[in-house]
């Protein structure tokens, strides 16, 4: 089955075309046929597109909106351009959306029908930022494609439905989780989801002996406790606010912060959220940049304080929470890095462990510098209690999975 992937944001789209069976999932050899991203929505739109073989397309052009960005990419697959990709539209069977907040109510991905989104936009509530956009995301594949051609909803909440009612409800009044539904939600669930799948594959481990702590760090940050396969805790809460110290989101702090700088920056509760989610976490300690590239670029170079101080704070929070969900857990297989930072930083995983020597993490220095760019395998030495990886993530490849699997009906659990 070929499936056109879509993530679409406020003013971007990234997709993926990918074809996928069961033979494909179960030998891991799925195929990629395309991929690219559409940024600046609403004017002259920037697109990076990548189609068979070496070729790229790199440009410019007028798109007003999520529809017209959907129709250039189906064009452009089936043109010279991207090697033709495929010989028609009609050759895409089914298309898989990324949708952030599911809520309670989706547990697992599902077909879009009218009812599914309903259910999608009652959930904007609890993703103004998000939801909205996946929705539209919708509506112009519909446009685009018509609607007799499938559309599934993967939902980054999905995974976490397994966290007990321990780990995701806040010691606030009961009946403010009765009427709001004000809880731990979790987010990166495809992310996590697969990088949990991916280790089982590597290491020849059955989903009830799967304890593992999985990082996802990148420009958002988010780690999971899971046991026998499931999520049982993890760090993003009610919104992706909460938890680790990522780009721009501060991560955990001190609710009273909030109303101490509404009175003494005269800011509003927006402006304050804002701050938070937008101006907070690396770029708010370095004052430099949310790129943990150039913050490592600058301590070096330039022994900037600052700069050191931001990758210090991001690295002691990951390896608290990791010293907690070992707790959690009591004990863990395996603890894997992921995300664009877990997968390209030596230097950086290399810090988080160090101090979880009493866990028995030994690192292997050399096969920890040899782990970057997309390349996937353990990190730690031959003798280490405890087995540190590098398993790079592939949202799209799981949500273009569990589209194939929506649509004909295969059950499956991974």
């Amino acid at each position: 089955m070929i499936v056109l992937v879509l993530n679409a944001g406020s003013s971007s789209l990234k997709f993926q075309l990918v074809r996928t069976d069961l033979n494909c999932i179960a030998n891991h050899m799925d195929e990629k046929l395309a991929r690219g991203t559409i940024e600046r929505l609403g004017g002259e739109a920037v697109f990076t597109l990548r189609g068979r073989g070496d070729s790229v397309s790199r440009g410019s052009a007028p798109m007003r909106d999520l529809r017209a960005a959907v129709e250039y990419i189906v064009t452009w697959l089936a043109s010279e351009d991207s090697g033709r990709v495929i010989g028609s539209v009609g050759e895409i069977e089914a298309v898989g959306h990324r949708v952030v907040h599911g809520g309670e109510r989706f547990q697992r991905s599902v077909r879009i029908d009218d009812t599914v989104l309903r259910g999608i936009e009652d959930m904007i509530d609890l993703a103004p930022l998000h939801n909205p956009h996946n929705l539209r995301g919708v509506a112009a594949a519909r446009a685009v494609l018509g609607t007799e051609l499938p559309n599934v909803a993967v939902f980054d909440t999905a995974f976490h439905h397994t966290i007990p009612e321990k780990a995701y409800l806040y010691a606030i009044p009961y009946q403010l989780y009765r009427r709001h539904k004000v809880r731990r939600y979790g987010f990166h669930g495809t992310s996590h989801r697969y990088v949990a799948y991916r280790w089982r594959e590597l290491t020849v481990a059955s989903r009830d002996a799967t304890r593992i702590i999985t990082l996802h760090l990148g420009n958002g940050c988010s780690a999971c406790a899971i046991d026998h396969g499931n999520s049982v805790d993890t760090s993003m809460g009610f919104t992706p606010l909460e938890g680790l110290v990522m780009g721009t989101r501060s991560g955990d702090i001190d609710p009273a912060v909030v109303e101490f700088l509404e009175a003494k920056e005269g800011l509003s509760a927006t402006e304050v959220d804002n701050l938070l989610n937008k101006q907070s976490g690396l770029l708010g300690v370095s004052g430099l940049t949310n790129d943990m590239r150039d913050l490592l670029a600058e301590a070096h170079e330039n022994n900037d304080r600052r700069a050191r101080l931001a990758i210090d704070i991001f690295c002691y929070r990951a390896r608290k929470y990791i010293g907690a969900y070992l707790a959690a857990l009591g004990g863990a297989d395996a603890l894997v890095f992921a995300g664009g930072i877990g997968e390209n930083s030596p230097e950086v995983r290399a810090q988080i462990c160090h101090g979880l020597e009493w866990a028995g993490v030994e690192l292997d220095d050399a096969a920890n510098t040899r782990m970057v760019g997309g390349t996937e395998g353990r990190i730690t030495t031959g003798a280490s209690r405890l087995a540190v990886w590098v398993i790079p993530t592939d949202e799209e490849l799981l949500i273009a999975r569990d589209t194939f699997r929506v649509v004909t009906g295969v059950e499956g659990r991974y």
